[in-house]
């Protein structure tokens, strides 16, 4: 219809703001220690990974090892290569408390950091399991444009007290995680991807160690959100990610689609490394660059991968939609209402939206000229919501997140089972922001809380009605972890997603019910005519 590509410009803007997650750590980390201990000892848990013994933590139900190394510090000659290998230790190491997560800026939603050192997971089980049974294993990555978060903001207890281990990490963000510059590049001459490069060190660690923890190895899920599911796309399309997972789970992570080229990626870079004074264009400046010289010139609008070469060798698109990746099942969902969170971001950042400015902020939000955006407003008119606000909304979920969810699923399920959803709460509390002035509704990362305890800025509780939701989706969400099937007792069936009948799973509260018209209710038709 337009004859172009509709880029989500705005969203890696925004998607910078959102350390997705907790603004203060989790509630997790007490601390204990022992000079000795037994297979408990007196202070904890004891598992002797292949690094060396670890003494974790009992908090209620759940044994919790905290700040585990799974590569080597990535600092100094070791800054922009892939991560090495751990050292091992002696003794008994102290894992009740969280390590120092990976370098980035003060924000509304993380925690500032300067510390390159932070390849560390976390490993959480149910409390005295020794034997029995191993239990699937749920691997999460966090999000926040990768370019912020930190593993310490999701406390898993219900995931594991029904019944799956479940392991959070830390991996390199920013600039120094996804910085790709020719001088950079490894044998192969790629440049970039440290971020995933940790991820599948991490997953390699978990191959290694999770028996320890009765978890079983050939029964990893891999889960992130935002951010957190681009990487989960990205580890499903890269093919050194092979056989680390058996299991993937994508929540609102089809934002970028279109992977970044290398060329571009590494163009960039070398803009970067001018912008920091290193106008030789050497990998040894930029190695000597303090961290905090790095934080204060890096993209701030966050980062997206690119197409190394080695890490990720095409674009998701491609991959998903040529069968050219890692053909495991697959569960993949956004929220109805995505967009209304970085609407009132915009807004609280003194940008709201207005009758006035509504052309122009859906030219901003999307990377078009005014003629398209009158088009798109012509589907998306004012009269047809309560406010400006709500009607951007509207455009950002369905051209950013609804849709190409949608492609996704009808990618994948050419090829292997996908089971879709949306999670449609319209009530869900609002954890990150204050009120704005219209309705957050089931708006980005609102989900979270219904998996995860969270720590937020603005706590809410979740009613009867909305923690029986919660109950239905940690049931999904394991039984997906254990057998590839989110077909759990005593919760409404969840069909797999097939292009025919394009089913998905809607998560409303209190009881989920199966949805088949998420294709008209997000414009689709439109939005793929416009691309």
């Amino acid at each position: 219809m337009f004859g172009v590509e509709i880029r989500a410009r705005r969203a890696r803007g925004v998607l910078a703001s959102l350390a997705i997650g907790a603004v203060i750590a989790s509630m997790t980390g007490a601390s204990a220690s022992a000079s000795t201990v037994d297979e408990r000892g007196s202070a904890g848990p004891v598992v002797n990974t292949t690094d060396g013994a670890a003494q974790g933590t009992t908090t209620g139900t759940v044994d919790a090892f905290l700040g585990l190394p799974y590569a080597a510090p990535p600092v100094g000659a070791l800054r922009w290569q892939p991560p090495q290998p751990e050292t091992s230790w002696h003794g008994v190491r102290d894992a009740t408390q969280f390590a120092a997560h990976c370098p980035q800026l003060a924000s509304p939603f993380g925690m500032a950091s300067t510390s390159e050192d932070c390849l560390y997971l976390n490993v959480y089980t149910p409390a005295n399991l020794h034997q029995g049974a191993k239990r699937p294993v749920m691997f999460w990555i966090h999000g926040g444009a990768l370019v912020t978060g930190e593993s310490n903001d999701y406390d898993p207890t219900q995931l594991v007290e029904d019944g799956a281990i479940v392991v959070t990490i830390n991996y390199r963000l920013g600039a120094l995680g996804f910085l790709a510059h020719p001088a950079l590049g490894g044998a192969n001459g790629a440049s970039g991807d440290y971020g995933l490069m940790d991820q599948q060190a991490a997953l390699r660690w978990v191959q290694r160690n999770i028996g320890r923890f009765n978890g079983d190895a050939r029964n990893v899920t891999i889960f992130g959100e935002s951010a957190g599911g681009l990487s989960v796309l990205s580890q499903l399309a890269s093919p050194a990610a092979h056989g680390l997972f058996d299991r993937a789970i994508v929540e609102s992570g089809a934002y970028a689609l279109n992977t970044t080229t290398l060329a571009t990626a590494e163009a960039a870079g070398e803009g970067f490394a001018t912008k920091v004074g290193c106008t030789d264009q050497t990998a040894s400046c930029l190695r000597d660059l303090p961290v905090q010289t790095i934080l204060a010139n890096e993209n701030v609008s966050g980062y997206t991968p690119n197409v190394d070469g080695t890490v990720v060798v095409q674009s998701l698109k491609t991959a998903l939609g040529t069968g050219q990746f890692n053909r495991v099942p697959v569960m993949n969902g956004s929220n109805h209402d995505e967009w209304r969170l970085f609407v009132a971001l915009s807004a609280l950042e003194g940008a709201p939206v207005t009758a006035a400015n509504y052309l122009a902020m859906i030219s901003s939000t999307l990377g078009v000229p005014q003629s398209i955006a009158a088009a798109i407003a012509s589907v998306y008119p004012l009269s047809a919501y309560p406010s400006p606000s709500e009607a951007l909304g509207a455009v950002g979920t369905d051209a950013i997140f609804a849709c190409p969810a949608l492609a996704v699923d009808k990618s994948v399920s050419q090829f292997g089972p996908i089971f879709g959803y949306e999670f449609n709460d319209e009530n869900a509390p609002e954890l990150f922001l204050p009120p704005i002035g219209f309705s957050y509704g089931a708006a980005h990362a609102s989900e979270l809380q219904y998996l995860f305890h969270l720590t937020a800025a603005f706590p809410g509780t979740l009613t009867p009605d909305q923690q029986q939701l919660a109950d239905s989706m940690t049931a999904y969400w394991t039984a997906f972890a254990r057998n590839g099937l989110p077909s759990a007792a005593n919760q409404p069936a969840w069909s797999d997603f097939t292009a025919v009948d394009q089913q998905i799973q809607s998560l409303v509260a209190p009881t989920p019910q199966t949805e088949s018209s998420f294709a008209t209710d997000h414009h689709c038709a439109f939005w793929s005519l416009a691309g």
